[in-house]
């Protein structure tokens, strides 16, 4: 089963309800299965539109990703970060095929 990411780029314009929607987020997301690969943190944009803060969420499948931002818990958390920032949010299926020096 291939995995399925969240793609995740933020910039926070309210600390205070990005930090309830953080908060409340990690249930949701311990239901689902997913983990966090990447979470703020150093980076560097080499191309292309940039925001501050950038997340990798990592779930069991492409399908259990889709399925947890349609899910009413992801909506309701949602809502407690809508007026938070701008947020971008990509959901992408993880790849297994062939790799560079295989």
């Amino acid at each position: 089963m291939t995995k399925g990411y969240w793609m995740v780029h933020v910039e926070v314009e309210n600390a205070e309800a990005f930090k309830a929607y953080i908060t409340a987020v990690m249930d949701v997301f311990a239901k689902y299965g997913a983990r966090y690969l990447a979470r703020g943190g150093q980076f560097e944009a080499v191309e292309g539109r940039e925001r501050p803060r950038n997340t990798i969420v990592e779930f069991p499948s492409y399908q259990v990703a889709v399925d947890c931002w349609h899910s009413p818990e992801y909506q309701a958390v949602k809502a407690l970060r809508e007026n938070a920032g701008r947020v971008d949010i990509t959901i992408v299926e993880g790849y297994e095929g062939l790799q560079p020096g295989s």
